[in-house]
């Protein structure tokens, strides 16, 4: 889908990181932008932040594990802006660091509630518009995670590989609707985020997160989420299913595969 001025895009999870990211981009391109985000208190310094460019923002609170939330989001969106082309199923938190059988149920359900179920509803709630206008495409955010193991982490790996094979099957579906329907799944490497943080702010009952984010050596290859963005909607642009995107990327891309095919015997 040819990203242009005057669209329409949702982001979620949209007040810091990879979301603020996609906010910004777009939004510099001339794409109308409706974020959305759980933390209430970060979206008007984030709106802020992105008036500065030609599109219009807009911020909402939203929680994308419950689906009202997000038939609400899409209401107000129609409202603001009349259509919806693009929908970034953004929003995400992480786990803390535990073995899996160590990994607490709550833990579990936190993050399939945001980081699956959050796709899940935004795509049970956007795709009968887009097929109603026809066109429309969906960004969901994984991560590399979602083709490797990722020991310790196993909601998160879960989640990850979850959204992969999702986004997978969905551009599928919805190409068989319409050649100007399609999905892509974005696969970062290691980013500079708060997301460690954010998720310790934000971690319901029973569940845990890792406390703070990766500092000093772990984080020295870490890519920027704006490189991160500009990736994502140049992948959207040229019609690609997957965004993998960073440094090293590309190699745990190709030994997964090439396990996979040294399986087969």
């Amino acid at each position: 889908m040819r990203i242009e001025a005057g669209q329409v895009a949702v982001v979620t999870g949209g007040t810091s990181g990879i979301g603020l990211a996609l906010a910004t981009v777009l939004a510099r391109r001339g794409v109308n932008v409706m974020i959305a985000d759980v933390r209430e208190d970060a979206i008007p310094t984030a709106v802020d932040l992105l008036s500065r460019h030609p599109g219009r923002v807009v911020g909402v609170h939203a929680d994308v594990g419950v689906d009202a939330d997000v038939d609400a989001l899409a209401d107000e969106t129609i409202e603001r802006f009349g259509r919806v082309d693009l929908v970034c199923n953004n929003a995400g938190v992480v786990c803390e660091m535990a073995p899996m059988w160590e990994q607490r149920p709550e833990t579990w359900r936190w993050l399939i509630d945001v980081k699956l179920m959050g796709v899940v509803h935004g795509v049970r709630t956007f795709a009968p518009l887009f097929i109603a206008q026809g066109s429309g495409h969906f960004l969901n955010t994984a991560s590399v995670g979602g083709l490797i193991a990722l020991p310790n982490l196993a909601p998160y790996n879960a989640t990850m590989h979850a959204v992969v094979g999702l986004t997978e099957t969905l551009d599928a579906e919805l190409k068989s609707v319409s050649k100007h329907l399609g999905a892509t799944v974005l696969c970062p490497g290691l980013v500079d985020t708060p997301l460690g943080r954010n998720s310790a702010a934000l971690v319901p009952p029973g569940a845990v997160a890792t406390p703070v984010d990766g500092e000093g050596d772990a984080m020295r290859d870490a890519i920027s989420p704006t490189d991160v963005a500009e990736a994502a909607i140049d992948a959207v642009g040229a019609g690609r299913v997957h965004a993998i995107v960073g440094p090293g990327a590309d190699i745990v891309a190709r030994q997964r595969v090439k396990a996979l095919l040294a399986d087969l015997g």
